[in-house]
């Protein structure tokens, strides 16, 4: 088993978990890894590099870089044939931020955003210093001396400029701002491909030969109509602001190049990933678009693009005044959530490119941020509850909401089950990142981080002492799936106070059977932190020992955090073992608690 903990690469012989051990811990030297990918006795590795920790100050002696601002990612590749002593094989350095990457047959598509060679004061000395030969070789000193403003890379030990200037690709229309570089490494061979334009990615998505970069760009609309009015040339219609739009750049690696195919643009804001697809060679893509006239209303819309990114088919005007808060393409299937007060999901056809239509919604309290199929025709969300706020168009959040909803009609797609877990300030790694969700349908097995927050029942109600009236809500506030509803409070000056938040009580993984009968059976929860008053120390909690992920091989469930790895048998939650990271250097006087499942 592969870990990335405190910032540190861990290989651990996990299975059989009774006699298992840590194989090796490769020490990043100040890096922070982010993603990796195993393929074929090779590890590859993406890091972050903080500009001022990094760059510049020798942490790490191998990296002579300047500082640049927004710090640096660094790509690594690691011969993982012997376990005990992983060899780094290859290893590139860019000046700017990763964003994203996708594994494809062996071979690895990443994107990294870089911004202008700008300096100022210090840094402006030191670009000074660099162009004319200092700390770099004289070849990369002149090529990207202080009058470029081509960001950096270092391969194989040479420093030179991310691309040649004339190699650097423009895609009209968007703002000039940054650099965009889109790289592909074999895993087995190493080298690298890449090509690189002026602009700037935002959300990313890829099939198996196409990646989709996407980036917010504000154009304007039509230019000003003049209309002559008493005499005089008068505009006839104001514009409040620029067309929001979202700028889709289609690239093909399927013959080991990057090439540019083709761009499209769509009305509004693209949420993420899970909110674009390819299917059928047609690109799908949902959108928000903010209405920043005065009083204008956010609206949601699908659009349908061909393979040359020209429009094939929309819908548009869904959920006025509400934001798509998740997406799921399944098919010939569309799956929306929108939220203010209520949770809207829409079910839509995009069986016809030219024509995609609404089959049916379902409006319950609460939102979805992640949505994950079952089966053709049901779906898991994972998000939060709410209440609604008694005053003004909005509602609270309050705790934790999984359901499970059935769309077998698609005319009324209803809501099968639901759990509500915990009270306003509970949370998950699940909820913003969707690695964090596991879930297998075959063995009805569903395991979430959670950080658990309850109200103690005595104060259930209490809105920090002020003298108020309630207003019952329609969401629910404990683990029970039917809780009582919280409550909204109103001041004496009839103003909505927003309810309670919970006190921490549990961090760690709640493990779960899901049927399509019963819905969501706990079967218990492990947990990295010992005494649960360790929860309530606010700033000086130990993060470390929070549960991030989860993974099973064969009856054993393992739970990941940075400071160890657990194993624990699956069903009955029995605890097997417990693999404890290298130990960090504690301040003087911590006293470290005693950790144990539960």
């Amino acid at each position: 088993m592969y870990a990335i903990a405190k910032n540190r690469l861990v290989i651990v012989d996990a299975y059989p978990a009774q006699g298992g051990r840590i194989v090796s811990e490769t020490d990043l030297n100040g890096l922070s890894p982010q993603e990796m990918f195993i393929f074929s006795g090779k590890l590859l590795l993406f890091s972050s590099a903080n500009g001022y920790g990094y760059y510049g100050y020798d942490a790490m002696p191998a990296v002579k870089m300047p500082a640049r601002w927004g710090g640096g990612s660094v790509v690594q590749l690691y011969d993982i044939t012997d376990k005990a002593a992983p060899k780094l094989g290859k290893e590139i350095e860019f000046t700017g931020n990763y964003l994203t990457s996708r594994l494809i047959d062996g071979k690895a598509v990443f994107v990294i955003n870089s911004y202008p060679n700008y300096y100022y004061g210090y840094g402006a000395v030191q670009e000074a210093d660099r162009g004319s030969g200092s700390g770099s070789s004289g070849a990369s000193g002149a090529a990207s001396g202080a009058n470029s403003i081509i960001p950096l890379m270092r391969e194989e030990g040479v420093e030179k400029p991310i691309a040649q200037p004339q190699d650097i690709g423009y895609i009209p229309p968007m703002p000039v701002q940054s650099f965009v570089t889109i790289a592909m490494i074999d895993l087995d061979s190493g080298i690298v491909e890449k090509e690189t334009f002026a602009g700037s990615a935002q959300a990313v998505f890829a099939s198996e030969t196409n990646i989709y970069i996407t980036s917010t760009a504000y154009l304007p609309p039509q230019i000003p109509v003049l209309r002559e009015i008493d005499g005089a040339q008068k505009i006839s219609r104001a514009i409040y602001g620029d067309y929001e739009s979202t700028v889709v750049n289609k690239f093909n690696f399927s013959q080991g190049k990057i090439s540019f195919i083709g761009q499209g643009s769509v009305p509004g804001q693209v949420l993420n990933q899970f909110s674009m697809d390819e299917y059928s060679g047609n690109f799908r893509i949902a959108t928000t678009v903010n209405n920043y006239e005065f009083g204008g209303q956010q609206k949601n819309n699908l659009y349908v693009l061909g393979p040359d990114m020209n429009l094939l088919g929309k819908l548009e005007g869904l959920a006025p005044g509400e934001r798509i808060y998740s997406a799921r393409f399944m098919g010939k299937k569309a799956y929306l959530v929108t939220f203010k007060k209520v949770d809207p999901l829409f079910v839509i056809d995009v069986s016809d490119p030219s024509e995609p239509k609404v089959l049916g919604k379902l409006k319950i309290p609460g939102y979805s941020d992640y949505l994950h199929p079952i089966d053709e025709n049901h779906i898991i969300g994972i998000g939060k509850d709410a209440v609604d706020s008694g005053y003004g168009d909005f509602a609270w959040y309050q705790g934790m909401k999984m359901a499970i909803f059935d769309v077998s009609d698609v005319s009324a797609p209803k809501e099968l089950h639901k759990i509500i877990i915990g009270d306003r300030g509970t949370d998950s790694y699940a909820l913003r990142d969707h690695r964090a969700f596991l879930y297998d349908a075959q063995r009805q097995l569903l395991v979430l981080p959670i950080e658990l927050h309850e109200i103690p029942e005595g104060q259930k109600g209490q809105q920090d002492g002020i003298d108020a009236k309630t207003i019952q809500g329609s969401g629910a506030g404990s683990t029970g799936a039917e809780a009582a509803a919280p409550s909204t409070t109103i001041s004496p000056q009839g103003i909505s106070m927003p309810p309670a938040y919970g006190e921490p009580v549990f961090q760690g993984a709640f493990v779960y059977k899901v049927t399509l009968e019963k819905g969501f059976e706990e079967l218990g929860r492990i947990t990295h932190v010992g005494a649960q008053e360790e929860l309530k120390r606010g700033y000086y909690f130990d993060y470390s020992y929070m549960v991030k992920r989860a993974l099973y091989i064969e009856d054993v469930l393992y739970t990941l955090s940075d400071q160890m790895l657990r194993a624990n048998m699956i069903p009955s939650l029995e605890g097997i073992t417990s693999f404890r990271f290298a130990k960090e250097e504690l301040p003087a006087g911590y006293i470290e608690p005693v950790y144990r499942a539960q």
